[in-house]
């Protein structure tokens, strides 16, 4: 009896078979996904949930594709593009088209927006940049070269056009660089019903906002009233009398590290940008803060591992030119040190005592002033450390800098005398011991007090020049003294 099913006539048939089962089993998953959570226990995205949306791009099926990332927040979005290699990320883009959230590009590593937007025509970049808030339209422009920048700035309508070459303008990493370009502002004659009437027409009012800002003939700032503020006022008052004088402008030049301080320390939802002649340009918003606050404090932990701004996604010459400076500084600070142990070569070969054990004291200097180092960078960054305090500060490193001193150079003393029966040992290592301790929790907390006041950046260039103080002076107090002790000089 013959088979009612229509069987393949030929391998390429049959492929294409394979591939509509493959497709059909990408598109039942769809449905029982695309509700669920897309990250794991960890927080990392689902290994099922990357491997449904790489078979669908595999397949090109743009259906299947735009039902994963439908609903997704830019920054899911974000996360599932960095999970996936970067043919992949690629084709996501092309295959959402129109539909592919630019947003979602503010929230990877640079190294992957600069490979998706050079990818893309700059016609296409500027359409859906003209879309976005002005200040995620600036970090992604920011990134990219200036010839493609201009040619993509070009495309845009003229006032969208000097708005971002305005936020352009300004330095990076700048307060300028961070606001949103759009804002509500009303003169301050104007009542209550005219500003909430103006608030219920205007087409081009930014999308979320929690104030408004009063502003003079010459657009300079004069106050700002919450929306809550609004809503509790009777229509007929004006402005003027509701308004919040006690503001906290932001000026546009200002370093966006100490921007997110004034945020802190005002508990600031948003705030007022304004330039040079108290003009306001923009506003700043919390979300952006928050991104600056762990922005910075990952640039702090970077840089005092001296790996720059390297990122995961940097591929191998970039991750080797972030590193090789301070890598090559920290090899000739180590001949330093080397140079110093070399005075003593005659010391160490009559007592190989002094050779094992002499590791010991630079190791626990070089952590000592690394914790003491770490809290004082940080302490500068969030302006906790000044001059009126410093003193207070030194001092108190210096006690627990002898406080651990003491200690560990009885533990110290203790093991080196049982270990090599000596006694005399165990108490120069533990001299050196609480040299080396006060001498590390100095150089952690002054390294970068001095280098921040001559205008180096302490997270950067602390890091070497502490650990090669605390070497030195371990190497030459340990040696210095064995060889006073045992009358080998």
């Amino acid at each position: 009896m013959a088979d009612d099913k229509k069987q393949p006539d030929s391998a390429s048939e049959l492929d294409q078979s394979n591939d509509d089962i493959a497709l059909a089993d990408v598109k039942s998953e769809v449905s029982e996904q695309k509700d669920a959570d897309i990250y794991d226990d960890e927080g990392r995205i689902r290994s099922d949930f990357r491997k449904s949306v790489a078979a669908s791009l595999d397949a090109s099926d743009v259906d299947a594709l735009n039902q994963f990332v439908e609903g997704l927040h830019e920054s899911e979005l974000g996360d599932l593009i960095e999970s996936l290699k970067p043919e992949r990320r690629q084709k996501l883009v092309e295959l959402l088209g129109d539909s592919f959230d630019f947003a979602a590009l503010t929230e990877v590593d640079e190294a992957i927006r600069v490979e998706i937007v050079d990818a893309i025509p700059n016609q296409d970049v500027a359409r859906a940049i003209g879309e976005m808030d002005s200040d995620d339209a600036v970090f992604i422009l920011e990134d990219l070269d200036e010839k493609d920048r201009q040619e993509i700035l070009e495309y845009l309508p003229f006032i969208e056009r000097v708005r971002l070459k305005r936020s352009l303008d300004y330095p990076e990493d700048s307060a300028g660089r961070r606001m949103q370009s759009e804002f509500v502002a009303v003169p301050p004659f104007w009542t209550i019903g005219q500003v909430i009437d103006y608030m219920r027409i205007d087409k081009d009012l930014p999308e979320r906002f929690s104030q408004i800002f009063v502003i003079d003939a010459t657009y300079k700032l004069v106050g700002d009233i919450e929306l809550d503020r609004i809503l509790r006022t009777k229509r007929h008052v004006r402005a003027e009398d509701i308004m919040n004088d006690s503001i906290h402008p932001i000026p546009a030049q200002m370093d966006q590290e100490e921007a997110a301080i004034v945020f802190e320390q005002y508990d600031l939802l948003s705030a007022a940008v304004v330039d040079h002649n108290d003009r306001l340009v923009g506003v700043l918003t919390i979300d952006d803060v928050v991104d600056v606050i762990h922005e910075e404090a990952e640039e702090d932990i970077k840089a005092l591992a001296g790996v720059g701004d390297e990122e995961l996604s940097d591929n191998v010459m970039a991750a080797f030119k972030s590193r090789f400076t301070w890598l090559f500084i920290n090899l000739v600070t180590s001949i330093f040190a080397s140079v110093i142990i070399g005075l003593f070569d005659a010391t160490i070969q009559q007592m190989v005592a002094l050779a094992i054990l002499m590791p010991i004291v630079a190791s626990m200097g070089g952590n000592a002033g690394t914790q003491t180092m770490t809290v004082t960078v940080r302490a500068l960054a969030v302006k906790d450390l000044d001059i009126y305090n410093a003193g207070r500060i030194i001092l108190r490193e210096a006690a627990v800098g002898l406080l651990n001193g003491v200690i560990f150079a009885v533990l110290i003393g203790v093991v080196s005398a049982v270990w090599f029966g000596n006694i005399d040992l165990g108490v120069v290592i533990g001299i050196a011991m609480i040299i080396n301790m006060i001498s590390a929790a100095l150089a952690g907390i002054l390294l970068p007090l001095i280098l921040d006041k001559m205008g180096f950046d302490p997270a950067i260039s602390s890091t070497v020049f502490v650990t090669t103080v605390t070497d030195v002076i371990g190497f030459f107090a340990f040696l210095g003294l064995a060889g006073y002790w045992f009358g080998m000089m």
